[in-house]
């Protein structure tokens, strides 16, 4: 394991400004990522082994039930998959050297944003502004 591995988070928030998105920052992500990742593709595992392995029922209670935790299950599947996607674009924009900086403005999201939501692709001005506009757009 190279020195790039063991940074921990705080070695990480002390480096300066200047440093922001260096190899050894970009490493620490790649790695948070994936370990992210691992962790989601066992979690989605985990749920399709659970919804495969579903006993049906008889009792009309317990078929309404069963049906609404498989629904529960579903919509937590579809979220984890689109969590997936956001994990493997975040590796993409790390492997395009593009991690890190704001997609809308070019500035840089900023490491505890990062380390808070490792998928961040936007800076917090930009994703306020893009809420307010879903909002507007919602309320139209």
């Amino acid at each position: 394991m190279n020195a790039q591995a063991s940074l921990t988070v705080a070695e990480l928030l002390a480096q300066p400004a200047a440093d922001y998105m260096n190899p050894t920052q970009q490493e620490f992500f790649r790695q948070l990522l994936h370990r992210e990742r691992s962790e989601l593709m066992q979690r989605i595992e985990e749920q399709m082994l659970s919804l495969r392995e579903a006993e049906p029922h008889s009792d009309v209670a317990d078929i309404g039930s069963a049906q609404e935790q498989q629904q529960w299950q579903l919509r937590l599947l579809e979220r984890e998959k689109k969590l997936l996607d956001k994990i493997d674009q975040a590796l993409e924009r790390l492997a395009r050297g593009e991690y890190g900086w704001c997609t809308a403005t070019g500035e840089a999201i900023g490491l505890p944003r990062l380390l808070l939501r490792p998928t961040a692709s936007l800076c917090i001005e930009a994703k306020e502004r893009q809420e307010q506009r879903e909002k507007h757009q919602r309320q139209a």
